[in-house]
């Protein structure tokens, strides 16, 4: 966790599907820490990396700030959305300038794509039908 003299410049909150991450942007000594683990060893999907840092690389500000989570909720791939969306946040929320540059990119739009209720009659899952008999 951060220690008490780290100087934290903005915070915001990404979510997708059932994730949420509370992001936090510090200042630059700090590892980036994700519910208490370096991000590296917490995301393991291919091409992570990429996701998590294309706001700073938007924005030119890589290397600027350190970055602490808290996520919960969801899978790998709906956490590593929602703080994506969280950092492009926090971002905006330091300069406004930034908001042109992320909403170009799609850093903004919080993917409201959700799973399918189940539905009645339909054997447990959303699209499964019971099977009927044929005699």
């Amino acid at each position: 966790m951060p220690s008490t003299s780290t100087k934290i410049y903005s915070s915001a909150i990404g979510r997708r599907k059932t994730s949420i991450a509370s992001v936090r942007l510090m200042s630059p000594k700090e590892d980036w820490i994700i519910n208490g683990k370096k991000f590296a060893d917490y995301f393991t999907i291919p091409g992570a990396k990429v996701r998590y840092e294309k706001p700073f690389k938007v924005t030119k500000t890589v290397g600027k700030y350190s970055v602490s989570v808290r996520a919960n909720g969801g899978g790998q791939t709906g956490q590593l959305d929602a703080v994506s969306l969280g950092i492009a946040r926090a971002l905006i929320e330091l300069k406004a300038d930034y908001k042109t540059l992320l909403k170009q990119e799609g850093l903004l739009t919080r993917d409201p794509r959700t799973r399918q209720r189940r539905m009645v009659g339909m054997a447990g899952k959303s699209r499964r039908k019971k099977s009927s008999p044929k005699r």
